[in-house]
């Protein structure tokens, strides 16, 4: 049973949130202030924080910034009705591991949930996949046994990919991932400048890649997987 955390001061929008995060694998608890979550999180193990940035009795970035300085690794996912690029950026420098400005859809919100519960369910430690070995949180990555070295913009498309192995991920939705809700911001090409790139470091032949492959008219997938997949 994965253990979701909301604080939420909006009554109605902290109701939605858990009716619509509930679910026979999940239990969402919410929060209306930052005092409430501080000590549920003090008291009790949880796999995912959803945070309202702006809270009656503190600002959301501080309680942030205060968890990842206590060394706190939970997966948050920030809301806001801050849309502007240095928000997001503000937010993600901060330690969040996603970004969602209001107003925003529920399936959307559900869709970002299950990504990060997800990513919490990766086995520690390397991930190998046919040779290659990515260790995320150490930012290690290797193929054959050597060294491969990965921009920060690299290793959070690789991540993504990686993660959703054998599905094909839109380019729209990769945009959103690796820029971390800020892709109206980001030229379209830049994407691809990002694949190229992980290709020439990652493939034999960048030309003819046999791992990160293009799904014309929809976007890319990985395709290397490792044996319990």
């Amino acid at each position: 049973m994965k253990r979701i955390l909301i604080a939420e001061d909006d009554r109605a929008l902290g109701d939605g949130l858990c009716l619509a995060l509930k679910g026979p694998d999940a239990e969402p608890v919410l929060c209306r202030t930052l005092s409430a979550a501080r000590s549920a999180l003090g008291a009790e193990d949880f796999d995912l924080l959803v945070l309202d940035v702006n809270l009656p009795d503190g600002n959301g970035l501080d309680f942030l910034r205060r968890l990842r300085a206590g060394a706190n690794p939970i997966p948050v996912i920030l809301l806001t009705a801050n849309d502007m690029e240095m928000d997001i950026v503000a937010g993600l420098e901060s330690g969040a591991d996603d970004y969602v400005t209001k107003p925003f859809s529920l399936a959307v919100l559900r869709a970002r949930v299950n990504a990060q519960l997800r990513r919490g369910g990766e086995a520690a430690g390397p991930l190998t996949l046919d040779g290659f070995s990515f260790d995320f949180e150490r930012m290690e990555f290797r193929r054959d046994g050597r060294l491969i070295d990965l921009s920060k913009t690299e290793q959070k498309l690789l991540r993504v990919l990686v993660e959703n192995r054998g599905r094909t991920l839109p380019r729209e939705l990769l945009l959103d991932r690796v820029w971390s809700g800020g892709a109206e911001y980001v030229d379209e090409n830049a994407l691809s400048v990002t694949v190229k790139r992980l290709r020439g470091k990652l493939e034999e032949t960048p030309s003819k890649p046999r791992f990160l492959k293009t799904v014309y008219g929809i976007g890319y997938t990985w395709a290397a997987r490792n044996p319990e997949d």
